[in-house]
Formats: structure tokens, C-alpha cells, sequence
């Protein structure tokens, strides 16, 4: 389930023109579950509407500690209920007047009045985010509790490009769930894999599918917010998860045998290992040094098996450690699924039917079947890829409860 769900979240937007994407966030909490309460300052509502945000969360958008209906302390009353406060785009201003206690309008005064955890998303120019008194404040803030998200380098208004780009609207609302996530993983070390190898042909071609690293990101997320220690084996630096989120060390790969060799460096000392990945069955032999050139003809190509990262993971596995797997089907979803977990000695797999529409590969969403060897059947209707991350954590969770009773006093964990 969503730690967000049926929460309150109050969302600050103030008047950066990075506000608009906050209806982008307002729509995610939102889709998650959460009870979204926009509150924006005068400054922001010359950037976005608060029609939009009124629309689109769960109750009106509060502009005013002066609102009609009148409320006579609406900003205590928003920092008692609030469970977490996101703040997106934070300005140099917001920041400031945080870091100092300053009391200037509804949005402030709420973060004054809340003690529920309070994220920022800053944004603004390169210059100003540069600036050593902004540097101050964040460090401030930061070592108060105030979660940090971003910025990011990109296009900034006016054409510039540079630091200071507010973060992308998933990577925050990620943040906020995992603000409110409970620490049920806390002191466990967890290997995740993600994306899809490249075996070279040549210089420049290779032998690849269509992951996007998007589901095995997803995993290492959850498992962070939930307090695990993470590790992410990747060919998808692109979609590594946010630095915001503590106890995630990314891992950059391409080839089988390169994931292969991280991947058995980093499983003994795991409790749970999330072979997300869609590793290549097979390599070409001799990858040529330069790129083949076509009026040189056709060229053939030798391909030869891959080392089976699963199945070697599968019949080294240390006493109470979880292993998952990952099948993409396209026919015979359960059957498949099911001799993959028996012959890998797993304790999941995870099965997807990837000819599905918005299913697997390069999407958002994906719908999943989970099989484990105590012989229970899960299966989670299409949603998005986060939602299917905390699905299989929440089984990983059973699972790793009962190795803890099934594993014999005294033997390596």
C-alpha cells in the first residue's frame, strides 16, 4: 500500500516558474492516495491558477491567511493535520525565510506550524542557487531534518542551462513517500538490478532488448524508503533513483559479464537480492574493435551463451537470503514463470506478460504476476511501476519473515 494513501500532503507551490509543474505533483500524490491540500503564495498564483490546483487535489487551493470562508488560524490548523509538507518550486526566498523563522504569508506560517517532515524541492537560477548564503540556508535546513530534493542541471527560464532546474515531479512525490514509509527494512542490505544489458556487435552496434530500467529503479526506491541499505547493479544510469534518498550506492554496467561480476561481488552480504534486469542470453564471440563498415557485405554473427547471473545466484544462495526474479512473457505466463522458479531456486518470480499494452518494457506501468516457492499466487492489475515495487517488497517482507524462523540458530545470515 501507499505510505501516502489517505494522508494529508500539504503542497506549497510558491512563484518560481518552475510552479507549473507542481500541478504535474499535485496529480501524483493524488493518483497515490493522498489527501493533497496546494497552498500557494501571492507570488505563485502569478505563475500558475489556483483553479488548477483547486481541480486537481483534494480540497480548494488555500492563497490567503485571509481566505473567504474566513478561518481564524488556518495555518495551524493545516500544520496539525498535514503528515508531510512539500514544498515545489522552493524558492531562494521560501528558503531563506525558513532557515529563519520568518513568518510572511499562509505558506510560510504552515511550515512554521507543522512538525511533520517538510520537503523542498528548490529551483532557480544557477547563479543564485550558487550563492553562498543560499548554500548556507541549505545546509541549515538540511541539518535541521528538511529533505532536500534537487535541484538538477537543465534548461532553466530565459534559455539558460545549468544547475538549479527543479526536480522531475515523480522523483518528488518518490521523496514524500518516502518520508512517510516506515523503516521495515531498516538494517537490511538489499541488491537490485535494473535495465538491459549491451553486448557488443562492433564499436557502436550491440545486441540489446527494450528495458528501461524503469521497474528494477522503482524496487531500489522502495526498498531505501523503507530503510534498506541498496544497491543497484544498472545499465540505466539515466534512471538511477534520486541521491535524496539515502542508502543508495548505483553500480554502472553494460555487458552480461560485467553485471555478472558486480552482481556476485555484492550478493553474499545481501538479504535480498532483486534480479530485476533483463540480461541477455547470449553475446556476439568476436565483437569487432572498429565500426563495421556495410559496404565490407553482411557479416556474420557468432553468438555464444551468457553466464546465467540467476542461476548462479539461485545455487549459492546463504541461508535466509530472498532471491527474486524477474520473467518477461509474451505465452505460457504461469508455466514459464513457475519452471523459472523451481530450476533458479528462488523464493519469487515475478512474471509479466510484456505483449500487453503499457505492460513491461518502456512504460510507466506494468501488471505482474508474483509466484513464490511456498506456493502463493499474487497478482497485481495495471498500475504504475512504483505501485508494483511496493507489491513485491511487501512479499519480499513475508518472505524474509519466514527464512528468519526458518533458518536455524547459529547458521550465516
Amino acid at each position: 500500500m501507499s505510505a501516502v494513501r489517505d494522508r494529508c500532503v500539504v503542497l506549497g507551490v510558491t512563484g518560481g516558474i518552475a510552479a507549473y509543474k507542481a500541478a504535474e505533483l499535485c496529480r501524483l500524490l493524488v493518483g497515490d492516495g493522498a489527501r493533497v491540500v496546494p497552498v500557494l503564495t501571492e507570488s505563485a498564483q502569478r505563475m500558475v491558477g489556483a483553479a488548477t490546483f483547486t481541480a486537481l487535489a483534494s480540497e480548494p487551493a488555500v492563497t490567503s491567511l485571509w481566505d473567504d470562508p474566513p478561518t481564524a488560524i488556518p495555518h495551524t490548523g493545516l500544520g496539525q493535520r498535514a503528515a508531510a509538507v512539500v514544498v515545489a518550486p522552493a524558492t531562494a526566498r521560501l528558503i531563506s525565510d525558513l532557515r529563519n523563522g520568518r513568518s510572511g504569508d499562509v505558506l510560510t506560517a504552515t511550515l512554521l506550524a507543522t512538525r511533520a517532515p517538510v520537503i523542498l524541492a528548490p529551483a532557480m537560477h544557477t547563479e543564485m542557487w550558487e550563492q553562498p548564503s543560499v548554500q548556507d540556508n541549505i545546509a541549515t535546513l538540511s541539518e535541521r531534518g528538511v529533505i532536500m530534493v534537487g535541484p538538477v542541471e537543465g534548461p532553466l527560464a530565459g534559455g539558460d542551462v545549468g544547475a538549479g532546474r527543479m526536480a522531475d515531479p515523480a522523483e518528488i512525490a518518490a521523496a514524500v513517500s518516502a518520508a512517510l514509509t516506515p523503516p521495515s527494512l531498516a538494517g537490511r542490505r538489499v541488491l537490485v538490478t535494473s535495465g538491459g544489458t549491451r553486448e557488443p556487435i562492433d564499436a557502436v552496434r550491440f545486441v540489446g532488448n527494450r528495458s528501461s530500467g524503469k521497474q528494477g529503479a522503482a524496487v531500489a526506491v522502495e526498498a531505501a524508503a523503507r530503510g534498506a541499505e541498496v544497491v543497484l547493479v544498472t545499465t540505466e544510469p539515466s534512471v538511477e533513483p534520486s541521491a535524496c534518498l539515502a542508502g543508495v550506492r548505483a553500480v554502472t554496467v553494460e555487458t552480461a559479464a560485467e553485471m555478472a561480476a558486480a552482481v556476485e561481488m555484492e550478493a553474499p552480504g545481501a538479504d535480498v537480492v532483486v534480479m530485476a534486469a533483463a540480461v541477455a542470453d547470449f553475446r556476439p564471440v568476436n565483437p569487432a574493435g572498429g565500426k563495421l563498415k556495410k559496404g565490407r557485405g553482411v557479416p556474420t554473427l557468432e553468438l555464444a551463451p551468457t553466464r546465467d547471473i540467476l542461476a548462479a545466484l539461485g545455487a549459492a544462495k546463504p541461508p535466509g537470503q530472498v532471491l527474486v526474479g524477474f520473467a518477461a512473457e509474451t505465452e505460457d505466463l504461469e508455466a514459464n514463470a513457475l519452471a523459472k522458479l523451481r530450476s533458479k531456486n528462488l523464493g519469487m518470480i515475478v512474471a509479466n506478460d510484456v505483449s500487453k499494452d503499457n505492460v513491461g518494457f518502456g512504460h510507466d506501468t506494468n501488471e505482474v504476476v508474483m509466484y513464490t516457492n511456498d506456493g502463493t499466487r499474487h497478482h497485481v492489475s495495471l498500475t504504475t511501476k512504483q505501485q508494483a515495487a511496493r507489491a513485491v517488497l511487501d512479499t519480499v517482507e513475508t518472505l524474509l519473515a519466514a527464512e528468519r524462523a526458518e533458518t536455524p540458530a547459529g547458521a550465516s545470515q
